[in-house]
């Protein structure tokens, strides 16, 4: 994920490039409305001419995250015209200009704003402000529940039902399907599993068939997997129609995959990161080593392994990704230098410690 900061005082833009610094291992695009001579000739900074909304416009349609560093009001307004749903909304946060604070004001669970504060604040030694009401009081979340382990949120507004119930100190009933929870983690103390088939009322439900049952929420896993090749320099949008068309030829809804995979030579491939970040799913890669040790009747190609080390880049990523008891479902596919494969996960669930 790209993050994008932005500053508008002499202070803020040093800061900015402090944040710089503490995250050499995070894609960090620094932004300005601070004017100072010799700027415009930067590589590492970027003066924002335009005003701060249609900026903060654009980078949210990139699905960026945003720090504002400066005061809450400016990010609030900037960012105002673009808040439209909580399962797609960019992670937002604020900075003062003295390093002293850092507050998530958007998207802090799935867009996974209140993590990145907390690392922020944990290399710059700052005092992470978090408000969301699960967290201040050490409570099972459940939309963090769903994305750490790959579940569709189907009705979202059974989110905030679910949430209330915690907070009052009810008991929430989880009814997951047969087969997929195996009892890995600890299961928090106001979650009971139940059966998926009794007659005890059920808060949330896990499982595979798309039929709305009698729940406050319905989680679906995301099962699916594409392996991905391609010619460097693909761009994105070739990229996109390709997986596309590759889905609906499958019978798969994007919502249903769970990541992209790839070999790591591709793990800088700009159309496939900007695909992984718009989407939210991971994008994993591998080395031609570990692709390697998958086995199967595969589609060989003796000229990829010359080139990449691995004599199929798709399939091996998907099913490699998939772990044990992955299987392909749409073998390999190629055209105008891309490859595409997909493999179904077997999925199951944990649960964290609060």
């Amino acid at each position: 994920m790209q993050v994008s900061v932005i500053s508008f005082t002499k202070n803020g833009l040093e800061l900015s490039k402090k944040i710089e610094k503490a995250f050499g291992d995070w894609q960090i695009k620094l932004y300005t409305k601070y004017k100072i001579e010799g700027l415009e000739n930067s590589s590492s900074i970027s003066y924002v001419t335009q005003g701060i909304s249609e900026w903060a416009g654009e980078q949210m349609g990139q699905k960026n995250a945003l720090v504002f560093i400066g005061a809450c009001g400016i990010a609030v307004r900037a960012i105002a015209s673009y808040v439209k749903d909580k399962l797609q909304d960019s992670p937002v946060l604020v900075m003062d200009e003295q390093g002293n604070y850092v507050i998530p004001l958007l998207s802090g669970h799935i867009g996974g704003a209140n993590d990145i504060a907390n690392i922020l604040a944990e290399r710059l030694q700052a005092t992470p402000v978090i408000t969301t009401a699960t967290d201040v009081n050490r409570r099972f979340a459940v939309d963090l529940f769903a994305q750490k382990n790959g579940l569709k949120i189907v009705n979202k507004d059974g989110i905030a039902k679910i949430s209330s119930k915690i907070l009052d100190g009810k008991t929430i009933t989880v009814a997951i399907e047969e087969g997929h929870w195996d009892g890995v983690g600890i299961v928090p103390e106001q979650i009971e599993i139940v059966d998926l088939d009794s007659e005890i009322e059920k808060d949330i439900v896990i499982k595979t068939e798309n039929e709305m049952d009698k729940a406050e929420l319905i989680l679906q896993p995301k099962e699916y997997i594409i392996g991905i090749g391609c010619k460097r320099g693909k761009e994105e949008d070739k990229l996109i129609r390709w997986i596309q068309k590759s889905l609906e030829e499958a019978g798969i809804f994007m919502e249903q995959v769970y990541a992209l995979a790839s070999i790591d030579r591709k793990k800088d491939e700009e159309g496939l990161l900007r695909i992984s970040q718009r989407e939210r799913i991971p994008f994993y890669t591998y080395s031609a080593e570990e692709l390697e040790r998958v086995t199967g009747n595969l589609h060989e190609s003796e000229f990829v392994k010359k080139t990449v080390g691995v004599s199929n880049v798709c399939e091996r990523a998907a099913l490699y990704a998939c772990g044990d008891g992955g299987r392909l479902v749409y073998e390999k596919h190629a055209e105008d230098g891309m490859t595409i494969a997909i493999a179904k996960r077997k999925w199951s669930v944990a649960f964290d410690e609060i």
